[in-house]
């Protein structure tokens, strides 16, 4: 038999409602707890019986009617210290938790390491302790994707995943015109010998973004050799930049796969003394307020990372109330030019 919340302290009780309603207990319950054959009569009934009582259903007894939860997972196969540093996730996480809060769904928080943390993770989501996932920032053997799509837990990604992509929901920016487009604003500069930092080669986005600097490049008729790679954080950036500015010195432009990275570019480009952008032009990629603050500030792609976690999470939860149908969508947002002093 499922309890109510109420009964101690003189709260209203589960009985008191359906006395009130004049239905059975058990109509009452369904019609709390949102269960089905319930008429509309006794539906309104019990309605006005909790309102007038001030009864406040037990979210475990709802849950034992509905099957559902009532929270939603993040997932980020990601170490902590990226998580904690990077403004990509605390965007992400804002565009989420504004949409939850319409609902008053919770947000679950899962730090999915590589390793046993992936493990562990993947057993969560089995045992649907939560009610439907997003995943963010995944890379290609994490697993994520064929799991869910197995498992049939409602999910979206935030990006295209590698494998599964027709099986699975998700949001994603257009990489390719990103990386593209970044690199036609150093070409229109005049820049001759244009280099690039692209991110991990685990992940779609870096491999994407790549893709668009090696089309442009290929379209302008230039050499396409300049080519190092980091991990999004301003510490690759350096070393990356370290890299290539000692292979190819006769660089004049530079086309970087997140502002985060293109922020250690610039740190190595003033110690060597290269003058930004008249003997360096740079462009970055994301514009989540780091390309604000260098300096000279950064021109970058603006991929709109919280209305993406928005149009993401509403989409899951469309999924996760059954209205989406049963196919696999996928939404593609383009990326703007923000310009700025950098290039």
């Amino acid at each position: 038999m499922i309890e109510s919340q109420g009964g101690t302290n003189g709260s209203p009780t589960l009985d008191q409602v359906a006395r009130l309603a004049g239905v059975s207990r058990a109509t009452a319950s369904r019609a709390i707890n949102g269960g089905q054959r319930v008429s509309a009569r006794a539906q309104s009934a019990v309605d006005s019986a909790v309102r007038t009582l001030g009864y406040v259903p037990n979210p475990a007894a709802r849950s034992l009617v509905t099957r559902r939860t009532d929270s939603i997972a993040v997932v980020v196969p990601e170490p902590d210290d990226r998580i904690f540093a990077d403004p990509f996730f605390a965007g992400t996480l804002r565009g989420v938790t504004r949409v939850l809060s319409e609902r008053d769904i919770q947000l679950v928080l899962l730090l999915a390491r590589p390793g046993a943390s992936t493990a562990r993770t993947l057993r969560y989501l089995t045992n649907r302790h939560v009610d439907g996932a997003l995943v963010v920032s995944h890379h290609r053997d994490d697993g994520f994707a064929e799991h869910l799509a197995d498992l049939d837990l409602p999910c979206v990604f935030g990006g295209r995943p590698w494998t599964a992509a027709d099986r699975v929901a998700y949001v994603d920016v257009d990489n390719i015109a990103g990386g593209r487009e970044a690199t036609e604003v150093l070409i229109e500069r005049g820049c001759t010998r244009i280099g690039t930092i692209a991110g991990p080669s685990d992940m779609t986005a870096a491999e994407d973004r790549l893709a668009g600097w090696q089309a442009a490049m290929s379209r302008a008729g230039l050499p396409d050799d300049a080519v190092e790679h980091g991990d999004f954080t301003q510490e690759s950036g350096e070393r990356a930049a370290e890299a290539l500015l000692a292979r190819h010195p006769d660089l004049d432009g530079l086309v970087v796969a997140s502002d985060l990275m293109a922020a250690g570019a610039l740190r190595v480009l003033d110690r060597m003394g290269r003058r930004v952008p008249d003997d360096i032009a740079l462009v970055g990629y994301d514009d989540l307020g780091v390309a604000e603050r260098t300096t000279p500030p950064l021109t970058t792609m603006r991929q709109p990372v919280e209305a993406m976690a928005e149009r993401a999470t509403r989409l899951l939860l469309e999924r996760v109330d059954g209205r989406d149908g049963t196919h696999p969508m996928r939404v593609i947002i383009p990326p703007a030019l923000v310009r700025r002093a950098s290039a």
